[in-house]
């Protein structure tokens, strides 16, 4: 597995391209050879393109609006195939699937359509969690339903380990469970203030077990570790992506 920055987390500093390529130069300075594409503001495919080669960063994955990809997926794939990004991302159910089991069975449904869609341009659709898909339906949660319903060979999963565990999940055992079907996970930690708030941390200054959850992204074959923080409280979002990477790499990760 190997580290990347997903760029979310500095979408602040991501409004023109003139600041998206201050902070592809920083995000290199740091370490990062890779980055996920996400929360950017408007810059031509082919401008982020050569932005990123003259940096040396590779655009492993995205996350791309649900609307790009019911009408407007000849432009997803060309921007894709344009940047040699293999891993078409979605960030997050949309709203009005999340609140039935028969709501999560349609998406599941709808999913499989856009992963067969990309499948046959090379692609490959990967969807994100937050923590509402543990939510349960009957007898399973709708993360569970996704899993068992959309179509294995062209839906694969994007597991943040930070929302699992906040919905309850072991994120080890939900990386285990996705085998076969996951090869970017997003690596995200977190910490509990005195007055019992959950905060979203720098890997490694946290509570989670990323021995076991890196175990685990080892054993079933991740390709790449999105680095993320959705919060960082006032401090340097770049200052946390370099604590975060930091510490990865002292735990045996590439960069």
């Amino acid at each position: 597995m190997k580290l990347a920055a997903q760029l979310y987390s500095l979408r602040e500093h991501l409004k023109t391209p003139e600041d998206i390529a201050s902070a592809l130069k920083q995000v290199k300075a740091i370490g990062y050879n890779a980055v996920q594409v996400s929360g950017m503001g408007p810059i031509e495919p082919a401008a982020l393109k050569e932005l990123t080669d003259a940096n040396g960063l590779t655009i492993c994955a995205t996350h791309i609006g649900y609307a790009d990809l019911t009408e407007k997926m000849d432009e997803v794939i060309a921007k894709h195939q344009l940047w040699g990004c293999q891993y078409v991302g979605l960030g997050g159910l949309p709203q009005e699937y999340r609140t039935s089991k028969e709501g999560y069975q349609t998406f599941a449904e709808k999913a499989s359509v856009i992963g067969r869609q990309l499948k046959e341009a090379g692609l490959k659709f990967i969807y994100h969690n937050h923590d509402f898909e543990f939510a349960k339906f009957g007898d399973k949660t709708g993360i569970e339903i996704l899993l068992e319903e959309t179509d294995r060979d062209a839906v694969d999963f994007e597991l943040d380990v930070y929302w699992v565990q906040a919905g309850g999940g072991d994120p080890a055992e939900w990386i285990r469970k996705v085998n076969g079907r996951m090869k970017v996970v997003h690596l995200k930690d977190m910490a509990v203030t005195n007055d019992r708030k959950q905060l979203f941390s720098e890997v490694g200054e946290g509570n989670m077990n990323f021995k076991r959850i890196l175990e685990a992204c080892r054993e079933i074959g991740v390709e790449w570790g999105a680095v993320e923080q959705d919060q960082c409280y006032g401090r340097n979002p770049f200052d946390c992506l370099q604590t975060s990477f930091n510490h990865l790499r002292r735990m045996g990760v590439d960069a």
